[in-house]
């Protein structure tokens, strides 16, 4: 039996503590999450030993919260993919300028942006902002697929409650990198099997 974890925190708190700079733990849809505030977002990378040069995904409770932080030209497409899959375990990978985008995928000018089907994560989200994610787990190994699991690779983080967290499908999300006007390229295989 797996013990629970003890810094678990209801939606409202933990929000404020997300936007005090604090990195927290998450259920999502598909795979348990490691968060911080976008403006926060550099210690994803030192808690979770993953190279700089790998981006972060930015997660918000709706497709206007995201798509805002995107380039128009993407919009109109990007708002018929979100329509469609979202929420859902689909990532849009959209073209972006702005302190968001550099804090999330540094050097670049794009954004991976997705609405998670978890209410419990939806719930945070609403009250947080859009949060910068990457999966639970150390870089090299297994993702987690629980509270305890998750908390057990990153002992002492805040972890959204309630506890047990809603079952993952223990697959990451589609990862889609708009290429031009109604062009899509895949970047990974996942959870959601998107008509191009």
């Amino acid at each position: 039996m797996e013990l629970l974890p003890t810094a678990v925190f209801e939606a409202s708190v933990l929000a404020s503590r997300l936007k005090a700079g604090s990195a927290a733990l998450l259920p999502t849809d598909t795979l348990p999450a490691l968060a911080a505030a976008p403006d926060h977002a550099a210690q994803l990378w030192t808690l979770k030993r993953r190279p700089s040069d790998k981006p972060l995904i930015l997660m918000g409770a709706s497709s206007d919260q995201l798509l805002e932080l995107t380039s128009p030209l993407a919009f109109e497409d990007a708002c018929l993919m979100a329509k469609r899959y979202w929420p859902g375990a689909l990532t849009l990978v959209l073209p972006a300028s702005g302190m968001v985008a550099e804090a999330l995928n540094p050097g670049a000018f794009t954004l991976g942006v997705r609405v998670p089907d978890c209410g419990v994560i939806r719930n945070l989200l609403e009250r947080s902002g859009p949060l910068a994610t990457t999966s639970a787990n150390l870089t090299g190994f297994a993702p987690t697929c629980s509270a305890e699991k998750a908390a057990a690779c990153f002992p002492g983080l805040p972890v959204l409650g309630p506890v047990p967290w809603p079952v993952p499908s223990g697959l990451a999300s589609t990862v889609l990198a708009w290429q031009g006007a109604g062009c899509w390229h895949v970047l990974r295989r996942g959870a959601v099997l998107p008509e191009l």
